[in-house]
């Protein structure tokens, strides 16, 4: 009796970890497309005029989910504006706010930063676009089951850096701008 209370409390604490299988690593990616609004303030000191644009982006998020809420990769996009076409790549974070179960409804938090490039830009004829700095926190909700594709929903917020030199008119030495551009961004999407 006494080998066998042995054995039945040394295998006690085995069958409580063989319960519980260790977190081992995936894949996971995040492929969004929406719009991005902000407004515009340009012109002259003299004469300053504001606009509302509302413009084109797309992105995916490729990364390996590290632990069951949290996921770090890398994030490629294109976001289209009036005067550039910029392609951020940033380093990504993507963060379950709510511990995963079964639930069909779990919020996440999202931060990008990187560095925007205007390889896929088109320049008029004088003009030299380069791309500058990117970073993008969000806030966002997937809905299915955490194992399947998820629908995505987010919103968030991007600030793109860019410079561009234009030609000289009569009497110029130099004529650079710098641009900001700082916009709020809804995206739809899937993941899996």
């Amino acid at each position: 009796m006494r080998t066998f209370l042995l054995m039945l409390f040394g295998l006690l604490p085995l069958s409580v970890v063989a319960q519980t299988p260790a977190f081992k690593p995936v894949y996971t990616n995040m492929t969004e497309i929406g719009v991005s609004m902000g407004q515009v303030r340009y012109g002259t000191p003299t004469v300053e005029s504001v606009s509302k644009r509302s413009n084109l982006t797309a992105q995916t998020f490729n990364g390996v989910l590290i632990h069951p809420r949290l996921a770090l990769g890398g994030t490629v996009g294109i976001d289209w504006y009036n005067s550039a076409l910029l392609i951020p790549v940033c380093a990504g974070l993507r963060y379950d706010l709510a511990q995963p179960n079964q639930k069909n409804l779990r919020v996440f938090t999202s931060l990008d930063s990187g560095w925007g490039f205007t390889w896929l830009n088109e320049d008029p004829t004088g003009y030299k676009t380069t791309g500058g700095w990117v970073i993008s926190p969000g806030i966002g909700f997937r809905t299915g089951k955490p194992n399947n594709a998820n629908f995505i929903m987010s919103l968030s917020y991007r600030r793109q850096e860019a410079e561009a030199d234009k030609p000289l008119s009569w009497n110029e030495i130099a004529k650079h701008e710098t641009r900001v551009y700082n916009r709020v961004a809804i995206r739809l999407g899937i993941s899996f």
